[in-house]
């Protein structure tokens, strides 16, 4: 079972234990982590799940696919490490991943 954390804007830690093939978004719901709103359920037809991968994971997850790349046009914020929660699919390579939430979604 992988291990995510996810940090809120202020700073709270959320330190999970996930089901391989969940998303960091359905966990992030599921654990009522702030600041994530995920308004279309993880359809990635909104950007209200909006994250910054932490740096040292940026590589391995790897950048957003075209479509996701479209819809952080409409995230605040968007940076570098940005990615939408409902498109990161836990894995065995993730674990340990660590995500931060930003300070309001689009």
């Amino acid at each position: 079972m992988p291990k995510l954390t996810i940090v809120a804007f202020d700073g709270t830690r959320f330190d999970l234990d996930v089901d391989q093939g969940s998303t960091v978004m359905e966990n992030a719901v599921r654990n009522s982590v702030p600041g994530i709103e995920a308004e279309c359920g993880g359809a990635c037809a909104c950007a209200t799940c909006h994250v910054y991968v932490d740096e040292q994971w940026t590589e391995t997850v790897g950048p957003p696919e075209a479509m996701e790349e479209d819809m952080l046009d409409f995230a605040f914020d968007v940076r570098p490490t940005s990615r939408l929660s409902c498109q990161i699919r836990m894995k065995a390579a993730y674990d340990g991943l660590t995500v931060h939430v930003p300070e309001r979604q689009a």
